[in-house]
């Protein structure tokens, strides 16, 4: 083969080498910038409310913040106590209500119902609850409970805010069973039924074991979506500034403070707001870092 052949097979091979100049190159280190941005700009606003609602209301940080009761309007001293353990109960009566409901309805979706009919109406209804304002969650609740005093004559309640949460808490509880369970082999459900046994024991005996974390994670997340609000419990709840008394009586939380508090023209009231709402967003991360533990524990 001459030296002419040989430089003509070679001028056919493309450049393989990088070339930091190229056009595509520069555009592709541009967008993989751009990408970066994008993301810091996405966490940029959870580090900017924590950091001023921490700076807003670090001066109210001591041990009376979590042991005294709020203070009258332009009083001295005085906590969030109250609001701290109302939301405590609040929040654990709305998980005892949706919790049961939820995996219920998500068990029923993915191991009894045959994908047609009544299934794809109740896959149908979560999917819309989950985009339904919570305030309309907080006027149905009020309709339903707290005008007609159907709890034993009693109106606005513990028992009232936390029904109008486990609303809002329902579709993802079902939503995540739902998936949870049907990510569980269906192998462990046939050699299951192999052996002779009923589909409610191949449920509470196999699958329902194996999904427990992604639906343990799914509780998790739909508490702390439920923790925050407000609106509802404006309506159900209501406010009371002293320690709780019982679940069928009007009840402290710490949005509905937040929410009261900061629009007063005292600034006790308005630095208690602020520390209360590092309190509630610290609680809220805190769920969500369990529930991304959870998450990563049941990928090993």
């Amino acid at each position: 083969m001459n030296n002419t052949s040989i430089a003509s097979s070679s001028a056919g091979i493309p450049d393989l080498n990088y070339k930091r100049w190229r056009r595509r190159n520069i555009v592709s280190r541009l967008l993989s910038v751009l990408a970066g941005l994008f993301a810091f700009i996405c966490v940029l606003p959870l580090v900017a409310v924590l950091t001023y609602v921490l700076i807003k209301g670090i001066s109210a940080f001591n041990l009376d913040l979590f042991t005294q009761l709020p203070p009258p309007p332009g009083g001295e001293g005085g906590g969030v106590g109250n609001a701290i353990i109302g939301s405590v109960i609040v929040t654990a009566i709305a998980a005892m209500i949706a919790i049961p409901v939820g995996v219920g309805g998500g068990i029923y979706l993915a191991e009894y119902s045959t994908g047609r009919g009544f299934s794809q109406f109740i896959r149908f209804g979560t999917n819309v609850l989950a985009g339904v304002p919570s305030i309309i969650a907080g006027v149905f609740i009020y309709g339903v409970i707290v005008s007609t005093r159907i709890l034993f004559g009693h109106t606005f309640s513990a028992i009232a805010g936390g029904t109008a949460l486990s609303v809002l808490m329902l579709p993802t509880v079902v939503k995540t069973t739902d998936e949870g369970l049907k990510l569980v082999s269906n192998d462990l459900r046939r050699a299951a039924f192999g052996v002779g046994a009923s589909r409610f024991v191949t449920v509470s005996q196999i699958t329902l074991p194996k999904a427990f974390t992604p639906i343990a994670t799914g509780v998790v997340l739909s508490i702390a979506r439920a923790a925050g609000e407000t609106a509802p419990l404006i309506f159900t709840a209501l406010f009371s500034p002293f320690w709780p008394n019982g679940i069928f009586e009007p009840i402290a939380t710490l949005s509905v403070l937040i929410y009261n508090f900061a629009a007063q023209p005292y600034d006790l009231q308005n630095q208690l707001a602020w520390a209360a709402s590092f309190i509630l967003v610290v609680f809220i991360l805190a769920l969500n870092l369990l529930a991304r533990w959870l998450a990563r524990f049941a990928s090993k």
